[in-house]
């Protein structure tokens, strides 16, 4: 069977060398079978492995293949809704818990370059900015609630003029500076995070896409052309679990993001981005943006519910990147591609398990980056024997989508058609 390559992206062909890893041929036994190549799977295969475990991983293409390898590489700290949000909805004894880890993933990707010294750009520092006055009213409470949970390193700045001293455009009233965030290249950062997982002892096999689960005391794991009999399965598909488990795809949707990336810069990427921070903007349809390694910019933003295949990525997201920075109008865009994460009806992502020795984690709800990290590390606590944490987040709720899966795009779409009316009308 002929390898399945990565997207064609900026982050492809600017990847690290990495090995074409085997396909699974035959029966192999595990203390555990992480079933999926991105972060999720590879955090918990990480942690299994720091922890003595005899961990193999499937990939149905490559390592880093789906949204770990696409996405716009932004550390941003909390989940796809908020902390307050969450207690509103579900009372302060299940927000406690998750208050306490909102900041953890992106000390997770942190420790995680430094012990493995994972080639990755990880530059500190991010921004998140508001297009009109009211939005800067949410900036200002998002602010005050992160300190509220203890975290430091925020600073809000409204006047227009000083905030060009960090991202030089005219579309912004206001910006929140943390310190705490950052960015990298998030293929690099998957493929480095492998390589951890190899040398502690992990297996990883590529192009074994996994056809069927059997449930049991001892789990075994279907390719088509092998099987890993396991005590344990991590089940970390998210967008790409396809029908595997036909029971979480019902409960989610796969929507699709774009990305474009400039050609290199050179130094007009600091007169773009003088603070070489990651930004995004606190839109409900948010657009993304970061410059590379090499000095190119990066830009993302839109969804496409039901995750369709845009015919011309560079249609889409060119013109939002030239009503933020005019001043590129001519740059020439090297690359453009798109990926999928996966939506939950909540935005809040799912976790649980399938059976007695059977895990999974999905959902994040673009908000992937240091959740992954995060529920990676739970997962491994589960597993060894303590769920507590891994069962703060199973307590939250999973929803169907109203009308099923055959209604849950027009449905979505038409919820987000009145968020951007919100935002258009400042509200």
């Amino acid at each position: 069977m002929s390898p399945i390559p990565h997207a064609p992206s900026y982050y492809a062909a600017s990847a690290n060398p990495s090995p074409e890893r085997p396909s699974l041929m035959g029966t192999v036994e595990a203390d555990v079978c992480i079933v999926g190549g991105g972060y999720t799977g590879l955090s918990a295969g990480i942690a299994l492995a720091e922890a003595g475990y005899t961990v193999r991983l499937l990939e149905q293409a490559r390592v880093g293949w789906g949204a770990s390898g696409r996405n716009g590489g932004q550390i941003v700290h909390s989940y796809s809704r908020d902390i307050d949000v969450i207690e509103s909805n579900f009372g302060r004894s299940v927000a406690e818990p998750l208050g306490r880890m909102m900041f953890e993933g992106a000390q997770i990707i942190r420790d995680r370059v430094a012990t493995y010294n994972i080639q990755c750009d990880l530059k500190d520092g991010g921004i998140y900015a508001a297009m009109t006055k009211a939005k800067i009213r949410d900036l200002a409470e998002q602010k005050a609630l992160w300190e509220a949970w203890g975290h430091k390193g925020l600073t809000l700045i409204d006047d227009k003029r000083a905030l060009q001293k960090f991202v030089n455009t005219d579309r912004y009233e206001g910006i929140l500076i943390d310190t705490t965030g950052g960015h990298f290249h998030p293929l690099n950062l998957a493929l480095g995070e492998a390589a951890a997982l190899e040398q502690l002892g992990g297996v990883i096999f590529e192009n074994s896409g996994v056809t069927r689960i059997d449930r049991g005391p001892t789990a075994v794991v279907h390719t088509a052309q092998g099987q890993v009999r396991a005590k344990f399965v991590i089940v970390a598909c998210n967008a790409y679990i396809g029908e595997l488990e036909p029971k979480l795809a019902a409960m989610s949707m796969p929507c699709g993001t774009q990305v474009i990336a400039t050609e290199p810069l050179g130094a007009r990427a600091r007169e773009i981005i003088p603070c070489d921070y990651c930004v995004e903007d606190n839109s409900f349809l948010l657009d993304y943006f970061r410059l590379s390694g090499d000095n190119r910019l990066l830009y993302g933003g839109g969804v496409i519910y039901g995750a369709r295949d845009p015919a011309k990525v560079e249609s889409i997201i060119r013109p939002k990147m030239l009503k933020t920075f005019p001043q590129l109008k001519g740059v020439a865009i090297d690359y453009g591609w798109t990926g999928n994460f996966l939506l939950t009806l909540s935005r809040l992502p799912e976790v649980g398990k399938l059976s007695d020795n059977i895990y999974y984690s999905q959902g994040c709800s673009g908000h992937g980056v240091t959740f992954t990290h995060l529920i990676g590390r739970l997962l491994g606590e589960a597993i060894r024997g303590d769920a507590e944490r891994f069962g703060a987040f199973a307590k939250l709720p999973h929803y169907p989508f109203p009308g099923g899966r055959a209604l849950r795009v027009p449905f979505t779409a038409m919820g987000a058609m009145w968020y951007q009316m919100r935002d258009r009308l400042g509200i």
